[in-house]
């Protein structure tokens, strides 16, 4: 099958949906394609809740992203039988999870994503194949003229040919089968003088991909058979970790040092959990809850649900990109996963001197899975392209600026707020954790500095394997996605190519404009207090 469109979106993660949206409300036609049922990429198939800054209420996001959240925010209040106190309240919260202001259930962001894309489903503007993801594409004088995305249950081929192709997958499978240059991994200080660079560069040195579950707590012996590999598992404990992965400890990721984590089943309301003054990562419960019973009716609700993206679940074994052994590490994060539920359920310490917990219990049907785990992997880090700017610590670290005002460029496209977070890593690596500012976002590391109709729409953009770890959260995602889009837009209807939006300062003023209108932030107020 044969499909000619403006856009091209492959990969339907947040970026993608983000960039699709931006593409089809200036009417132009959009192909998007995603490989798993769900599109919303980590919010979704991944379902980790969004990791966002603190002033995530106020400003500091697009006005499409805060639309998304305000969706799920009233799918709630339209939907579910809400305590008088949650109904409420304007800045809902109906997991109460102490990483974020809005810890909510996957399945109510698939169903707000649908509601912002269905009118161009209805007028034939947007097409979807799901799943599918891309095997091959036609390039041509670096233009990429089509891309080839195969059925994931049929095997059926589809050849897409656009004005303009978005990368959006979650680890820029786009780059290799383009010839678009790319980095992965972690680059050499001497190449990028980050002081939290590695002194030799390693491609296979990536953050830590984690397979995520969802369960609760009720009534009742749900123990999952003992796997077959859960003594091998049992006794793994890296250098780093202070003691065997299936346990409470694991490393603070800014001392470093081993803490004890603990799992409070169920507990009673707890009022205080604001991240601005205290993260709450120490309770394994409370910290990504994404249901909380309080938050409904009494009664409606037997038990909290909890989304478990935890220390102890990151897969350190080996990387999945341009790797052989792909498949066998993703088996193996997903087994690391199932032994630490088992070890939740029988050997793990309780607070009244017993062990194990055998009424928690796995809840595929909340993540659309029938094993109870996430339907991806959630995946941190990704190819990144050789862009036309590339940010690196030094842009937005505080200690190297010396100050933590916002760390501005002359051609930001968007704005974004995260530590520079990185996990444990595939080469050995422990967290690196840099305080950073308030950031923009440059439109040239969206830009390849070859191919000349590909952009970069997710965490594959121009970064570092340090940087990345800032850029990569939520919001940021689809802020990167969502420029990207515009970017596609404005150049479809002005005749350009993005390498000329980046060259001519005028034609950045005209994009930088264009997403002011759309409610795009691409600087931060000027406030006291970062």
């Amino acid at each position: 099958m044969n499909l000619t469109t403006d856009v091209a979106v492959i990969g339907g993660g947040l970026g993608g949906v983000a960039a699709a949206l931006a593409v089809l409300e200036r009417g132009h036609r959009v192909v998007l394609t995603e490989e798993y049922a769900w599109l919303g990429g980590q919010l979704t198939s991944q379902a980790v809740p969004p990791d966002e800054h603190i002033w995530v209420e106020q400003f500091g996001v697009t006005a499409r992203y805060r639309a998304l959240r305000d969706g799920i925010r009233r799918y709630y209040r339209d939907h579910y039988p809400l305590s008088e106190e949650a109904r409420a309240d304007q800045t809902l919260n109906p997991g109460r999870g102490r990483v974020s202001r809005l810890c909510h259930e996957p399945r109510v962001a698939v169903a707000v994503i649908e509601q912002l894309l269905a009118p161009y489903r209805s007028n034939g503007q947007l097409v979807v194949l799901q799943p599918a993801k891309p095997v091959a594409a036609s390039v041509v004088d670096d233009v990429v003229r089509s891309v080839t995305v195969e059925h994931g249950r049929t095997g059926i081929r589809t050849v897409i040919e656009a004005s303009f192709v978005l990368d959006a997958t979650e680890t820029g499978d786009l780059l290799p089968l383009t010839g678009t240059a790319y980095v992965v991994g972690a680059e050499a200080r001497s190449e990028t003088g980050e002081p939290s660079a590695a002194a030799v560069a390693d491609p296979e040195n990536v953050q830590s991909i984690a397979w995520c579950f969802v369960f609760d707590h009720v009534d009742g012996d749900h123990t999952i058979p003992r796997p077959v590999d859960y003594d091998e598992w049992k006794q793994l404990e890296l250098p780093f970790w202070g003691a065997p992965m299936l346990s409470f400890t694991a490393p603070n990721p800014r001392t470093l040092e081993p803490e004890e984590r603990t799992l409070d089943v169920n507990p009673a309301l707890d009022r205080s959990g604001d991240p601005r003054v205290d993260a709450g990562d120490t309770d394994l419960w409370q910290f990504r809850r994404i249901a909380a019973r309080q938050t409904f009716r009494e009664g409606f609700a037997p038990s909290d649900i909890v989304l478990a993206n935890w220390p102890q679940l990151d897969y350190v074994g080996g990387s999945i990109i341009d790797s052989t052994d792909r498949e066998s590490h993703l088996a193996a994060a997903k087994a690391q996963s199932l032994a630490y539920f088992h070890w939740l359920q029988t050997e793990a310490p309780r607070p009244d001197g017993g062990y194990g917990w055998p009424g928690l219990r796995l809840r595929g049907d909340v993540i659309g899975s029938d094993d109870g785990f996430a339907q991806a992997p959630y995946i941190r880090e990704s190819r990144r392209i050789r862009a036309l700017r590339t940010v690196v610590e030094q842009d937005i670290s505080v200690a190297h600026r010396g100050h933590g005002g916002p760390a501005t460029f002359d051609d930001t496209v968007g704005v974004g707020m995260y530590r520079i977070d990185l996990h444990p890593s595939t080469g050995g690596d422990n967290y690196i954790d840099v305080e950073c500012a308030p950031f923009e976002i440059p439109l040239g590391a969206l830009i390849p500095v070859r191919t000349k109709n590909l952009l970069a729409a997710a965490k594959n953009i121009g970064t570092t394997h340090i940087t990345n770890g800032a850029y990569r959260l939520h919001p940021v995602e689809w802020n990167i996605g969502e420029s990207a889009g515009e970017l596609a837009g404005f150049c479809l209807e002005q005749g350009h190519r993005p390498h000329d939006v980046a060259a001519e300062a005028a034609l950045t003023a005209q994009l930088q404009s264009r997403l002011g209108e759309v409610g795009v932030e691409i600087h931060w107020p000027e406030i006291i207090g970062y």
